[in-house]
């Protein structure tokens, strides 16, 4: 059929309603035939098979298939989740623990009483003996110098309270405890395991001060009557039951109250356990079929549970004891890392010998004036014992 122009069909006069319609069918059908004979048809080498024609327009790519990642590896990174059935997911060890760099501050401040039963003095007593101080008069007397006698007097010093301010600082030497570990390995990273450690430590620490300080010492003299005996040479101590004992007056005749320069010295100790949690992370290499590596970090928690103690010498002409304790809990923060190489003695046995640091907050033990301090921010453990694979 012959391909009619635009032009053309202007110039064909179709009567009536019927013959438009027909004409508008003969020029579509006139228009698609050219641009159907452009596609070829495809070969087919069944003749009698239908024939097979290109869609109009480019064809389009048939969608990628998505590779899902597993769900038990990290393609990134290359660490693979170890399966339920490994050989070695879990651990548990237990040594001996030396800690080192741990240290204590001691300080004291303020006005301290020092009390004395009755009748007890710096330097001798005057007390009630077994016949109820019979006509004012005791055996039960003692003195401790010559110095305190004279002519028919004989002088006591009671020393009531004192005032002192003063700081010292101790190292402690290597502290002897016990650790403990227990862990799992979750994934797997080359040669490398990783997962996670829990541990706990235990380490008794006891550091003492010994510094001599100033202070301001009130004290009294009580004088008493010998009554004209011949007084047993110093130091005399006489006993309760009086039988044929020298006897003084049991009363006083007099005293005074003086403040007076002293030193203090004597101890100050802090005597405590420390006791630490940890749980972080942690890494293992099997270095060869013999060695291991593993290394550790995170937080960490520590309970500090003892006293204070001191045990002071009130000095002046005459010396006096001040004791007691402080007894106090603190709890304690921080983190920690650490390391340990293990032998592989037998099959799931291991000797293993580590060094971990860790760093908390300072413990702190205090009443009464007195203070002592243990800094714990910067310690250092060795390590040593047997671990268990399994």
């Amino acid at each position: 059929m012959p391909t009619l122009l635009p032009s053309q069909v202007k110039k064909i006069r179709i009567p009536g309603l019927l013959g438009r319609g027909f004409f508008n069918m003969l020029l579509l059908l006139t228009l698609a035939v050219p641009a159907q004979s452009q596609e070829a048809a495809s070969p087919n080498s069944n003749s009698d098979g239908p024939v097979v024609i290109r869609p109009q327009g480019p064809s389009q790519p048939l969608p990628a298939v998505q590779t899902q990642p597993s769900p038990d590896a990290w393609d990134r990174w290359g660490i693979e989740k170890l399966p339920e059935d490994d050989d070695w997911t879990r651990h548990f060890r237990i040594g001996a623990l030396v800690g080192f760099n741990i240290n204590a501050d001691f300080s004291i401040k303020g006005t301290f009483a020092v009390n004395h039963p009755p009748g007890i003095y710096d330097n001798g007593y005057v007390l009630t003996d077994n016949t109820g101080n019979a006509f004012g008069q005791t055996g039960n007397w003692g003195y401790n110098n010559a110095s305190q006698l004279s002519g028919t007097t004989l002088t006591m010093q009671n020393t009531t309270q004192y005032t002192t301010s003063g700081s010292d600082k101790e190292s402690g030497s290597a502290f002897v405890g016990f650790d403990m570990a227990y862990g799992g390995n979750l994934f797997a990273w080359g040669n490398a395991r990783i997962g996670w450690d829990l541990g706990f430590g235990l380490l008794p620490i006891s550091i003492t001060d010994k510094g001599t300080m100033p202070a301001s010492v009130v004290q009294s003299t009580i004088d008493y009557s010998t009554g004209g005996i011949v007084v047993p040479g110093a130091p005399y101590n006489g006993g309760f039951n009086r039988q044929g004992e020298p006897t003084i007056d049991f009363n006083p005749i007099g005293g005074t109250t003086n403040i007076i320069d002293g030193t203090i010295t004597g101890t100050r100790t802090l005597e405590v356990t420390l006791y630490t949690v940890r749980l972080g992370p942690s890494v293992y290499w099997d270095l060869n079929q013999y060695f291991g590596l593993s290394a550790g970090a995170g937080p960490a928690v520590g309970i500090v549970s003892g006293s204070l103690k001191y045990n002071e010498m009130v000095n002046t002409s005459t010396s006096v004891r001040s004791s007691g304790q402080v007894d106090a809990t603190d709890l304690v923060y921080g983190g920690y890392v650490n390391a340990s190489l293990m032998y592989h003695l037998v099959e799931n046995g291991d000797l293993y010998v580590g060094v971990q640091y860790m760093s908390l907050g300072d413990a702190t033990f205090s009443g009464g004036g007195r203070e002592g301090r243990l800094n714990l921010g910067g310690q250092l453990y060795i390590s040593a014992g047997i671990n268990w694979p399994f």
